[in-house]
């Protein structure tokens, strides 16, 4: 029995969708009324800043001096006729206003069909209440840009790929917010040419801001997206708060909910994300690319979540992930109706660095796997990457772990070219749908257990008790007890 009450304790113990109208009211009951009281926040307050795992809670944005609205510049929001001339206008407008301050394009309520565009520096883009923007089909309209450094070519194929609807480079102080307004990708189209493989380029994000900062996006719904749905890469001071991802959980090929791809000091926070593939992916590279950029993800918090992936993971590290990844704080998550949890994945080839990852406070409902480390997810971008470029991974700590209707609580798959060092689990009690012994699972894999664990650990961990007096060692921890027939 999992011991939690209030609406978050009925959603563990009852089966299948929860009794709400909406995902909005889902969330609303799940973290106001539940877990305020279940999770214990440690916050503190320096010169004005909030200040959470070392990583700064950038301020609400400042009003903006001059406001325009997408109809003085010739929108028309009846979702047929195209806008992209009027968003670019309403930009070149907010450019010429940089030592002023900038501006805020507003899009009132109505249906605004448009191709992508870029925003600019020291804008903010505002969603009224029933607005929606409403990309485009047609890929002819959809420009196309060079492959990103770290990747060496378009993720899905060789060559330029698709720019985002919404794209910036080498911005600074940028919001984008509204009173939830949605952006809508309408990548229904994308993902039926993807799947028949009649696209010769790699498939555009949602939203893609490249090489900036003091980025803020909040309060609006990102829904059904051609690729990745949000893709910060290689920017600072990035906050994501209030925000609702959306995308049918099948059938929409990698439709990840957030992306930060060689990101420092960001925040993730209140969201709801349910999605056809990770809800959250930590990136910084692919394979001797990534290697060469050379760009870590680091500082990272994501906090207060609900997350729903059928075909992959709520929350990922990698597998790109070359140019390294430290200094994550997941908490206060819960991940209901998917096929994992929290999953490390890497492959020899990779190189780069896993290290100082703590997850803490989380929830499983209806999980297969609960936490993943997989070190043999070998998809690389060409023949000519490094086999002996071997990730390090190490430093990784689970606290206060809940669940129920888990089949396999942990599957941590280290292997002797690549072995997971300092593994700490604390308060873990997973209920489970198998009665198996196996059903925590390791291989190659160094650590400690403290406390009370249920299921049992492996013998790979040193176990303490509470007081962090040593119980018992280690048996072995180059053992292998993988089952995937479980």
């Amino acid at each position: 029995m999992v011991e939690n009450s209030g609406v978050l304790g009925w959603f563990l113990l009852n089966p299948k969708t929860p009794p709400f109208a909406s995902h909005k009211t889902l969330f609303a009951f799940l973290w106001v009324a539940a877990l305020a009281s279940l999770f214990v926040w440690q916050r503190n307050t320096i010169s004005g800043f909030l200040v959470l795992g070392g990583v700064p809670v950038l301020p609400p944005p400042k009003l903006r001096p001059v406001v325009f609205c997408l109809t003085e510049f010739g929108g028309v929001g009846d979702g047929v006729t195209l806008n992209t001339e009027a968003f670019e206008r309403g930009v070149r407008a907010i450019s010429k206003l940089a030592d002023k301050g900038g501006g805020q394009l507003t899009v009132p309520p109505g249906r605004w069909l448009t191709a992508p565009f870029n925003l600019t520096s020291h804008m903010t883009l505002f969603l009224a209440p029933d607005a929606v923007i409403l990309a485009i089909q047609d890929e002819k309209y959809w420009p196309l840009m060079p492959a990103l450094p770290s990747y060496g070519y378009g993720r899905e194929h060789p060559g330029p790929r698709y720019t985002s609807l919404i794209h910036g480079q080498n911005l600074r102080d940028v919001v984008i917010t509204g009173h939830n307004g949605t952006i809508n990708g309408q990548g229904q189209t994308w993902w039926t040419k993807y799947r028949q493989k009649l696209l010769n380029h790699t498939r555009g994000p949602l939203v893609q801001i490249l090489w900036s900062s003091d980025i803020v996006i909040s309060n609006i719904t990102l829904r059904d997206s051609p690729f990745w749905t949000l893709h910060p890469y290689d920017c600072k001071n990035v906050t994501v708060k209030n925000v609702t991802i959306l995308a049918p959980v099948y059938h929409a090929p990698n439709t990840d909910g957030i992306d930060p791809d060689s990101c420092e000091d960001m925040l993730i926070e209140d969201c709801y994300i349910s999605v056809g593939d990770d809800a959250i992916a930590i990136k910084s590279g692919w394979d001797q690319y990534g290697i060469t950029y050379g760009r870590p993800s680091k500082n990272i918090v994501i906090r207060n979540l609900v997350v729903q992936s059928n075909v992959s993971a709520g929350i990922s590290i990698g597998s790109e992930m070359s140019g390294g990844v430290s200094n994550v704080l997941v908490e206060n998550i819960l991940v209901w109706e998917s096929r994992r949890a929290m999953r490390i994945k890497t492959a020899p080839g990779r190189g780069g660095y896993v290290r100082q990852i703590t997850y803490r406070n989380l929830v499983f409902k209806n999980v297969r796997v609960g936490i993943v480390i997989k070190t043999d997810y070998n998809e690389h971008p060409g023949a000519g990457y490094d086999p002996k470029a071997l990730p390090i991974l190490r430093d990784i700590r689970f606290i206060n772990i809940r669940g129920q209707g888990v089949r396999v609580p942990v599957r941590i798959q280290g292997s002797e070219q690549i072995p997971i060092r300092n593994v700490t689990f604390q308060d873990m009690k997973v209920g489970t749908t198998y009665k198996k012994k196996h059903i925590f699972q390791c291989a190659f894999v160094q650590g400690q257990v403290i406390g009370t664990i249920s299921p049992a650990p492996c013998d790979s961990f040193d176990r303490y008790d509470e007081q962090g007096q040593l119980v018992k060692h280690a048996a072995s921890q180059n053992v292998t007890d993988i089952d995937y027939e479980i």
